[in-house]
């Protein structure tokens, strides 16, 4: 189920050479320019290439400005539609005009890719609290582990974004004031950055061959202590290998190893299963409470990779209350004939309580491996990834090896997200 690098600094560098070559390697659907109406491909479908969770109303506001959202896509099609959220939003968005095209660095899109975007033949779309809104469909060919620029011209005054607090890739808006500036394909309007990803929740490919995973878990999904802008998270690196083997694969003519498969973050820091008798309380929307908007909402879904428990622990929760509460997810997962993998909690290193942190000791460590070797051994999973012996310590397997510690005891370096990456068996995707 599992292999170890031989040199963790040697991965350090191999995956930076996966993602930036992936684009051009992966790509295993013609890509070619058009401006015309998106036109369906006979056998063609949509399926989610990228996706985040929105998880709180951010602080700052928006007045009569552009914003230009970053997202990479994981696979290639002639086809896109874009899906915007207001989840917490506390009244209606308007979104006086959209556009979409290739991002080559910073916020400059390629010349002649930006496209405009409708939404039920019209330009102007309003967002109920709450709610979301799919565009139509966009000509817009695109390779796998390409960059796009979304770009949303934001008419009103002082809105606060529904937003995913940490994307781990830098976005950027135009001052307040300066307008509808979506079309603009330079960079000079978007003098400002941020790294949370504003109102774009998903990215939709009109794919040959459908399929998408989504990794549905806490912070060690969502990336915390990986690189800004580098997509090293060990989900990034699985995508690029699943794109890679595929490709292999096609070209080999050896017989497809792999689907071509989309992968989906659907990570969020802090984030828990339940809410149920936690102390202090969860502070992001709980697994078994957003199953529905983050995983079940996505089209082409084929697997979601379940990686949560340890949040759950961290404020109080019982083995029993972790496996009963992954065990609802997966009954309502299976029940939309989905398979799921489960992944093993990785170690976590004993701190006193502090504050509203309540810590972590040996009866927390006593509960993680037991919650483990349920997953391990009785788990209704079909099938799993052992990430707790991937990172945790030969020396101490209660403890993160050094080298995959990120310095805080909880999270991996992007070594031990390149090990993690790596060490998943791509068989679990094959049908």
């Amino acid at each position: 189920m599992k292999t170890r690098p031989r040199r963790a600094a040697f991965s350090i560098a191999i995956v930076t050479g996966l993602v930036v070559s992936a684009g051009a390697v992966v790509a295993s659907l013609p890509v070619q320019e058009g401006r015309g109406p998106a036109v369906a491909r006979p056998g063609a479908t949509y399926v989610t290439a990228w996706g985040t969770s929105q998880q709180s109303l951010a602080d700052v506001q928006i007045t009569n400005a552009t914003v230009r959202m970053i997202a990479r896509v994981t696979i290639p099609g002639e086809n896109i539609r874009l899906r915007l959220d207001n989840a917490f939003g506390t009244e209606a968005l308007r979104i006086g005009r959209t556009y979409v095209g290739y991002r080559i660095q910073g916020a400059a899109v390629a010349a002649g890719s930006n496209r405009p975007v409708t939404f039920n033949g019209t330009t102007d779309v309003m967002i109920p609290a709450g709610g979301s809104a799919w565009s139509d469909p966009i000509r817009l060919p695109v390779r796998a582990q390409q960059d796009l620029a979304v770009s949303l011209y934001v008419p009103g005054s002082n809105v606060r974004p529904s937003q995913h607090n940490g994307a781990v890739v830098t976005s950027y808006r135009s001052a307040d004031g300066t307008g509808d500036v979506a079309s603009e394909e330079n960079r000079t309007a978007f003098t400002a950055t941020t790294t949370s990803m504003w109102w774009l929740k998903a990215i939709d490919v009109e794919s040959a061959s459908p399929g998408a995973i989504v990794a549905f878990g806490d912070s060690i999904t969502d990336g915390t202590c990986s690189t800004l802008d580098a997509h090293d998270r060990w989900e990034d690196v699985l995508s690029v290998r699943l794109g890679l083997d595929h490709e292999a694969g096609r070209r080999g003519g050896r017989g497809q190893t792999t689907r071509l498969t989309a992968m989906v973050n659907e990570g969020i820091g802090g984030n828990t299963l339940t809410r149920e008798g936690l102390m202090p309380p969860a502070d992001s929307t709980p697994g078994l409470e957003r199953v529905e908007r983050d995983v079940l909402s996505h089209h082409g879904v084929t697997e979601v990779v379940l990686f949560m428990g340890t949040n759950d622990i961290r404020r109080g929760a019982t083995a029993g209350q972790v496996i009963a509460a992954m065990t609802t997810i997966i009954q309502k997962v299976k029940a939309k004939d989905r398979r799921v993998i489960g992944v093993s909690i990785i170690p976590r290193h004993n701190v006193p309580p502090a504050g509203t942190n309540t810590g972590w000791n040996a009866e927390k460590t006593r509960i993680r491996n037991e919650v483990n070797q349920w997953i391990r051994t009785k788990a209704p999973f079909d099938g799993v990834i052992d990430f707790d012996r991937v990172v945790s310590d030969p020396a101490n397997p209660d403890l993160l090896r050094p080298d995959f510690n990120c310095g805080d005891g909880i999270h991996p370096s992007p070594a031990g997200y390149y090990a993690m990456g790596t060490s998943v068996d791509l068989r679990l995707f094959q049908h």
